[in-house]
């Protein structure tokens, strides 16, 4: 029996995420369903000692593994376990809305676009995470980049080599700025799912308190230099994601 080509493949990086990845594989799934897309979903496992493998398998996503302690190589194992000629990535704790895979496939194929992200929106507020994202902005406003979701196509994906793994953090921002100056390249532009945004988890508030990046600027600014492995394994690889 022949298996149909997949439109696109969703990549997803997942250290011990038990905890989100099924709703984050569902909502993909669903919509999916909804635009009816024919999409493939890759979990890329890393270090995982929980159940993330066998919940993400229950639910039609395939698993690949890449044990190294960075993000970005596993972001790129995610993508090169995908077979589509279009791809999108999205965090294990973050999920698509209903209308995002039709945005996304509207986009994607759109020769006036290189690629781009989404808009991306907290499942919860507070006064903390609000002057959070406000001491973060600083950071990304004059890039003139979204992050969140990342799509493109594979050829694309792989003329930019992927996500850098020698980078630590922010590989995602570092990706999109290098996306966006290959489009100006070949004119096109960066794009931006506005519509078909994404929500994500506010798990780091939950775990460090609302107020930490407020009360730790100095982390904020660690972090984007992309290059400092004792703030990302502070704020990102060490953290206890079972709790």
């Amino acid at each position: 029996m022949t298996t149909a080509v997949p439109d696109i493949s969703i990549a997803i990086p997942a250290h011990d995420e038990e905890r989100h990845i099924g709703r984050c594989v569902e909502s993909v799934m669903l919509s999916a369903q909804r635009a009816r897309v024919h999409a493939e979903v890759v979990v890329a496992l890393n270090r995982c000692t929980d159940r993330t493998q066998s919940i993400a398998e229950s639910l039609g996503a395939r698993c690949v593994a890449e044990d190294r302690k960075c993000i970005a190589a596993v972001r790129n194992a995610a993508v090169r376990g995908g077979t589509a000629s279009a791809l999108a990535t999205i965090d294990a704790d973050s999920w698509m809305q209903p209308h995002t895979m039709g945005e996304l496939m509207r986009h994607v194929h759109d020769p006036g676009y290189i690629g781009g992200g989404a808009a991306i929106w907290p499942e919860r507020w507070s006064a903390g995470i609000v002057v959070s994202a406000l001491m973060v902005l600083p950071y990304v406003i004059d890039k003139g980049v979204s992050a969140g979701m990342f799509w493109c196509l594979r050829d694309t994906f792989e003329a930019l080599g992927g996500f850098d793994e020698t980078m630590v953090s922010v590989e995602d921002l570092d990706f999109a700025i290098r996306l966006k100056v290959l489009g100006k390249a070949r004119g096109q532009r960066y794009g931006t799912l506005w519509r078909g945004g994404i929500i994500t988890s506010c798990r780091k508030f939950d775990i460090f308190g609302d107020w930490y990046l407020v009360r730790n600027p100095s982390l904020i600014r660690r972090i984007f230099t992309g290059h400092d492995r004792k703030a990302a394994d502070l704020y990102y690889y060490d953290v206890d994601r079972k709790r």
